[in-house]
Parts: C-alpha cells; sequence; structure tokens
C-alpha cells in the first residue's frame, strides 16, 4: 500500500534554488522554455477543512465545486489562454496545424458503413462530404426474383431515406451526443435520446418516419435506455434520479395523448436500471444491476397489462442476463454451480422455461472449460453467439439451436461443435455490429488491430464462412510509412482457418511492429503489455514513447485501430497499451478494485520501466496518458514515482477520487463504491486516501510536464477535480517544473468532448504538440 511521501527538509527547500529536473545529463532532452509565457495563472484559497474517521485536513480549493462561482470561469478562462500559449510555440510555431493538417489528410472527404439488412430494409450510416458526423439512412430492399425487382424498380426502391441527420442537430445546438438509438419493430417509428449540452442530461424523441415528424418528446431529462414492444405501440424508456442513476422505467404508449406510464422505481441507491426487448421482441427485460451483482424482471411484449415478474431474486456478487427463444431463457451466469463438484470461474450458460412457476429452474447448458471464459452472447433463430476470451484476448463463435440437453453433467463449449469466428490476428479488437434481425443466420463484426484499419466483416453462421465487406480508408499515407501493405487472406492462414476466397486487407504489420509481451509486477502477477512502433523511425534506445492505460470497471483498453497514431510512428515514437488489473475479465477486474486497486498502479508503473529497461524508449523521453479512471491510474504512479515520465496527458481525469468518494449527492459516487472502495469504512477509506493523485503530491518535488483536460460540462468528472488537482500542483511542488502544468478545459461539451471526426484530428494534435514541446523535442516530420 502506498504511503503519502514525506516534504523535503525545510532547510533543503529554503537554500535550494535550481530545478533538479533542469539538471540532466547533456545527452537528454530538456524541459520545455517557459520564460516566454503569459504570467502562470493562480487560483484563490478559501479555507475549508474536511473530516473523516478522525482525521482532517485542509482543501483550500474545495471552492471550485461552485461552478458557477465567476473567479472559477476567470480561473479556467485563464488556464486556456496559458496552455494556448504554451503548445502554439511548439515546433517553431506551426506544430500542432502540421499534425492537424496530417491526420485530417487521413481521412477520407466522406465514409459509409456496409447496409445492415434487416426486415424489408437496408439501414446504414455515412459521412457527408467534408462533414463532422454521421447521418442514418435506409433504403427498400429489392425483392426476390425478377418480377419482385421489376416491381421494385418501379416504386423507386433505391430512393433513400434519410432517419437521422446529427449534422443539422449540431449545427442547430452546437453540441451534439446520440445515446440510444432504436427503430421500431414495424419499421415505423424512430426512438432516440439526444444531449445537445456534454452534461449527458439525454432527452427522448420518437420520430414517425411515414410523417417525418416527432410525435413524442417527454420533458423527462436523464433518459438512458429504450426498448420497443413486439406491437411497436408501446415503448418502454428509463429516467434518472438526481445523481444520474437510471432508476425508473416508463411506458409510453404511441398512439396515445396520455404521458408515459411509470411501471418500475428502484428504491435502492445502489442499483441502475437498464431495460432491453429480447432479440425476438417477445419480451421486455427490466435489469437492476449494481456493478456486481443482478436482479431481471420480464414482461411479455405482447401483453403489457399483466405486468412485470421476476427471474430470480438478487444474490450478493452474482450477476445473470438473459435472451429468449422457442420458449426458452438463455441466461448468461456467474451463480455458483449447485449438485456437481465442477467448479467454473466466471460466467456459464443456463437456461430455464419462459414461465412464471419454472423461473427458479435452471439448468447448465455449457460451461467454458478451462482456457476462456464467457463475457456476452446475442441470439438468432437458428444460432447463438457468444463473446469470448482467452488469455485476454477476444473471440467470437456460435453454436446452432434449438440445443438438446439430454444430459446429468454440464458439458463444456466445445462439446456442441462451436464454430469459432475467422479473425486476422490475436492481437484484434473486437465489436459486434448491430446485427438486428433475429431470422438472420449471419454475423457482422468490426475487426480491426493497432496496424489493421476497421474491417467490417460478416459471418454467416449457417455456411461457416465469412465475407469482408469493407475497410476503413486510410488516405495521405506519409511516405515513411511507405504505402499501406495488402496482406492476402491465405497468407496467414493459420490464423484464419477456413480460406475460401482470396480475400485481402490492408495491414501495416510488414511496416509496424505489434507485439504482446508479458511484464513482471511487484508481486509476480504477469501484466500483457501491447508494443507499438515502426520498424523504419523507430531507434532503440532513444526513441521517444507514450504509455496507455486505463484499468478500470472491468472494461479493456481500447487498442482498435486510429490512423492519427501513424504521425507518432513515422517519427519514432512508441506507442504502448498496459493492460493493468482493473480492466478485462471479472477475476482481472477484481484484482484492481477496492484496496486492491494499487495493483493497478503498481502494474501501470511496472510496464514504464520495462519499456526503458528493454530500450524500447530513452529513459528520458517516456510519456503517460490516461482518459477519466485512466488519469487516476497516471496521476498515482507520477506521485509514486515522478522521475518515471518525462510528460503525460491527463484527460478528464479522476484525480481528487478521496473528496468525491465522500460526497454521495454526486452522480455516480455510491455506484463507485463497489469500483473504489466505500470511504465510509475505514480500510477502505485509508486505501483511498493512500494513492488519491489529490492527495498525494509530494511537496518540493520535480514534477514531469503534464497537460490536464477537462470539460466544464461534465458530470462523470466534476471539471473542478481537474482545476484543484493544478492549482495544488503548482502551490506545493518544484516552482519550475510546475510552470509545464497545464490546464484546457472545453467550456462547451461534457466527458466525451467534442465528438465530431475533423474536431477530434484538433483536440488529438494539442496533445502530441504538447508532448512533443515538453520533451523539448524538434519536430521531424516524416520524409
Amino acid at each position: 500500500m502506498l504511503h503519502r511521501r514525506h516534504p523535503l527538509p525545510a532547510l533543503l527547500r529554503l537554500f535550494s534554488t535550481t530545478c533538479r529536473r533542469r539538471s540532466r545529463l547533456p545527452s537528454q532532452p530538456h524541459p520545455p522554455n517557459t520564460d516566454t509565457l503569459p504570467p502562470l495563472p493562480v487560483a484563490k484559497k478559501v479555507p475549508f477543512t474536511v473530516s473523516a474517521h478522525g482525521r482532517s485536513w485542509s482543501d483550500p480549493y474545495h471552492w471550485m465545486r461552485d461552478t458557477s462561482d465567476p473567479d472559477l470561469a476567470a480561473l479556467l478562462a485563464a488556464e486556456n489562454a496559458y496552455a494556448e500559449a504554451f503548445v502554439s510555440s511548439a515546433g517553431g510555431g506551426g506544430l500542432r496545424a502540421r499534425l492537424a493538417a496530417e491526420m485530417r489528410a487521413r481521412l477520407p472527404p466522406s465514409a459509409v458503413s456496409p447496409p445492415q439488412p434487416w426486415g424489408p430494409w437496408s439501414y446504414y450510416q455515412y459521412v457527408p462530404n467534408g462533414m463532422e458526423y454521421p447521418v442514418l439512412s435506409r433504403k427498400l430492399r429489392p425483392s426476390g426474383g425478377l418480377a419482385g425487382r421489376f416491381l421494385s424498380y418501379l416504386s423507386d426502391w433505391e430512393k433513400e431515406e434519410v432517419l437521422l441527420d446529427w449534422n443539422e442537430i449540431a449545427e442547430k445546438f452546437g453540441y451534439v451526443h446520440i445515446g440510444s438509438c432504436r427503430i421500431s419493430p414495424d419499421h415505423r417509428f424512430l426512438a432516440y435520446t439526444l444531449d445537445t449540452s456534454g452534461g449527458e442530461l439525454f432527452s427522448l424523441e420518437v420520430k414517425d418516419l411515414q410523417s417525418k415528424h416527432v410525435i413524442f418528446s417527454p420533458p423527462d431529462k436523464g433518459i438512458v435506455s429504450l426498448a420497443w414492444a413486439h406491437d411497436s405501440e408501446n415503448l418502454f424508456y428509463t429516467v434518472c434520479d438526481e445523481t444520474l442513476r437510471p432508476n425508473q422505467v416508463f411506458c409510453k404508449k404511441m398512439q396515445s395523448n396520455e404521458a408515459g406510464l411509470l411501471v418500475f422505481v428502484e428504491d435502492d441507491v445502489n442499483c441502475c436500471v437498464d431495460i432491453t426487448s429480447t432479440k425476438d421482441f417477445k419480451y421486455i427485460t427490466v435489469n437492476s444491476n449494481t456493478r456486481t451483482s443482478s436482479e431481471v424482471y420480464v414482461m411479455e411484449s405482447g401483453n403489457v397489462r399483466e405486468g412485470l415478474w421476476p427471474v430470480q431474486k438478487r444474490t450478493n456478487k452474482v450477476q445473470y442476463f438473459l435472451e429468449h427463444h422457442n420458449g426458452f431463457f438463455y441466461i448468461l451466469t456467474n451463480a455458483p454451480l449447485k449438485d456437481t463438484e465442477t467448479a467454473v470461474e466466471g460466467y456459464y450458460l443456463a437456461r430455464c422455461r419462459a414461465e412464471k412457476s419454472l423461473m427458479d429452474k435452471w439448468q447448465v447448458v455449457a460451461l467454458p472449460g478451462s482456457d476462456c471464459t464467457f463475457q456476452d452472447m446475442d441470439i438468432f433463430h437458428e444460432h447463438l453467439v457468444l463473446f469470448l476470451q482467452k488469455d485476454g484476448l477476444p473471440l467470437f463463435c456460435s453454436i446452432d439451436l434449438p440445443v438438446q440437453i439430454d444430459f446429468q453433467e454440464p458439458k463444456e463449449l466445445g462439446d456442441f461443435t462451436p464454430w469459432f469466428f475467422p479473425i486476422p490476428s490475436n492481437l484484434c479488437s473486437i465489436l459486434p455490429g448491430p446485427n438486428n434481425d433475429f431470422m438472420s443466420s449471419t454475423f457482422r463484426l468490426v475487426v480491426s488491430s493497432p496496424v489493421i484499419p476497421d474491417l467490417t466483416v460478416d459471418y454467416d453462421m449457417r455456411k461457416k464462412t465469412f465475407t469482408i465487406l469493407d475497410q476503413e480508408e486510410v488516405t495521405g499515407l506519409c511516405s515513411s510509412l511507405y504505402t499501406v501493405g495488402q496482406s492476402n487472406v491465405s497468407s496467414i492462414q493459420q490464423n484464419l482457418q477456413l480460406i475460401e476466397d482470396s480475400q485481402s486487407w490492408s495491414d501495416l504489420s510488414k511496416l509496424v511492429s505489434c507485439e504482446r509481451v508479458q511484464v513482471v509486477s511487484h508481486d509476480g502477477v504477469s501484466i500483457p503489455l501491447v508494443i507499438l512502433y515502426s520498424r523504419g523511425a523507430h531507434i532503440h534506445g532513444e526513441s521517444p514513447g507514450i504509455l496507455y492505460g486505463y484499468g478500470a470497471y472491468g472494461e479493456d483498453l481500447d487498442k482498435s485501430w486510429c490512423s492519427d497514431r501513424l504521425s507518432l510512428l513515422a517519427r519514432g515514437w512508441v506507442l504502448a497499451f498496459a493492460d493493468v488489473r482493473g480492466g478485462g475479465d471479472p477475476s482481472w477486474h477484481l484484482a484492481g478494485t477496492k484496496t486492491n486497486k494499487i495493483n493497478s498502479i503498481q502494474d501501470f508503473a511496472a510496464c514504464g520501466m520495462h519499456l526503458i529497461k528493454e530500450g524500447f524508449v530513452h529513459e528520458s523521453r517516456l510519456c503517460a496518458m490516461g482518459c477519466s479512471a485512466g488519469g487516476l491510474l497516471v496521476g498515482a504512479v507520477v506521485n509514486m514515482l515522478p522521475n518515471l515520465f518525462s510528460a503525460a496527458v491527463l484527460k478528464v481525469p479522476f484525480l481528487d477520487i478521496c473528496n468525491t468518494m465522500l460526497d454521495p449527492t454526486l452522480p455516480l459516487t455510491i455506484l463507485d463504491y463497489e469500483e473504489f472502495g466505500d470511504p465510509n469504512i475505514p480500510v477502505e477509506f485509508d486505501a483511498i486516501r493512500s494513492y488519491s493523485p489529490y492527495d498525494n503530491l509530494s511537496p518540493g518535488k520535480c514534477y514531469p510536464s503534464i497537460l490536464v483536460t477537462a470539460s466544464f460540462n461534465d458530470t462523470r468528472v466534476g471539471v473542478w477535480e481537474a482545476a484543484k488537482w493544478v492549482s495544488k500542483v503548482r502551490d506545493v511542488t518544484c516552482p519550475s517544473c510546475s510552470k509545464s502544468v497545464v490546464l484546457k478545459t472545453n467550456m462547451q461539451s461534457g466527458h466525451f468532448g467534442e465528438g465530431g471526426r475533423f474536431m477530434r484530428c484538433e483536440e488529438t494534435a494539442f496533445e502530441y504538440a504538447f508532448l512533443m514541446k515538453a520533451l523539448g523535442m524538434d519536430d521531424k516530420s516524416a520524409k
């Protein structure tokens, strides 16, 4: 467990006039020159005392919690001006613009997704030429046979029908974020949730696709999930309370002028409510979840008046999720196995009859086996799709339905002759597509890796074949990466298994190395680390690099394709992704939660030291990047080892965790007790306090250059967390080094930023330019 660091002796601080970070060896890069910048913003201090468990401490920046305070607005404006001046001088003044131009040049002017068939329609999204956001559209599918195609031609079946244009909303409000988006089963209505401020207080709109008019928009804010009943007449939706916890379910009848009817309320403040319809639309499911347990209620979609009935009562640390198929509920659960000596880690597949009197009689269908875990599932008329992890890497497979169960002991997945979907690399990120059509035998995935631009692939589960439909276009590649290599599927036959066609895709693996290694952490546990670098531009022992981390909520660190990274790879940078404990599958997640959070922090530090020790990165050119809970991770390591990183970017970071977790009125706080610990419990409070980035700054220490970004309308991580942390760094750490700790706040957006594809280029270019300036590196563009 980390302990708070002791301050430097007072006498030493009094007579120390030089900054140790500036006293580097001649061969090492120098920190940025801040002499020409505007005056460093200084925040006011207001006395305030925090107390917990018999302890008290001062928090003079607590006043920033009041976002209506004009002094906060003035401080953020001054910080933005300082950050802009800091980055604008990078690379002779034009580095940021050059980076942004490179990134924009790699984006095609327009883009379109392959159509997704569903019923009589084909649905697709496209980004119009030069626009920021997508448009959701559809076309009628041609009827079968010559006569059908002729009739379709006469009826103008190729005419595009625009359903929702993100760009129009953004132009009207200045910001757009579409949360849930659901087409009704009869394809007549489109229901979607809309945020126009960044605060994630989503409103609901229902559009009649025949009249093109919005026919329902309740006054409620904070609407999260949506589900249509089978008749397309009833729409269910959840509404949040004041802490942004979804806790109520309403039902709105489309042909009625009456307001939505309240059908469910969850009073337990530890639980969030999510609502879905089963894939065949025969049932509505209300899922009341904590981060570690669940309780599900079901309702017959065609008989709403019958109301909800429970599947099984909540049990501590037991989760379950269900789908419906042919009179059975198929259930993914981690409930303890009964009447068997078999042990299973994580989830397994069970089922029960879809009848009230038989809901508690579960029968085990399939266990994952000793070398993999179940993560999720999807269901179709003839197939069940399982989302798996094996050695921390994603896999997908299908088994045929219906399943015949006539055995006494549970069987393993392999006994059902699963078809594992071929993928081009074991380092791929895999995301399922919409897959709305229950009757389809095709499952769509988006597959990518750090060296493979996004592939859209259809897997025919009946024929056990696959088709590559599309790949993200990457234009304007710099000459140092030459051209995007074409890898024929048959050239890596071992990974793709069933190869029938000479399909191919763009693959940079001959030019960019992408390897997965294991790094031993403080307690002997091996941590997966993916390392990416240009084979031609990387210089062993000299290159700069960025270590990315997250490690929370069981979420995998995103390692999918991102063309922006090419700007760094072409300049010799190393990009590394640390899958620290706290993310990943259930056991890996639990090993980085509550009092085990120190494992995440130590894991990240171990991965950073590995990059230096093995010569991937120069010891004075290692940077770190973390977003949200990943900012907490990086901030804690910076306190623990201030000299490990020479620069860092903390994006909407969770830095003031101790004070936030002590305030149950803030959004998400109580829900986060299961993730970070309950500060009302002394041992868990001590753990949080021991690594809290805001509470463990080292007085007088030299800190690296750090860019901290925040969003004023962020409801997940308050803007004050970043502002307080930066102000305190300036106050207590080395006054010379802290000039390179800057704060940039987006005053219009929320936790997820602006969202537009070109605007993201500008944000990323700002971050990259900051890191290059922080390392004192001249821009070395691709030749």
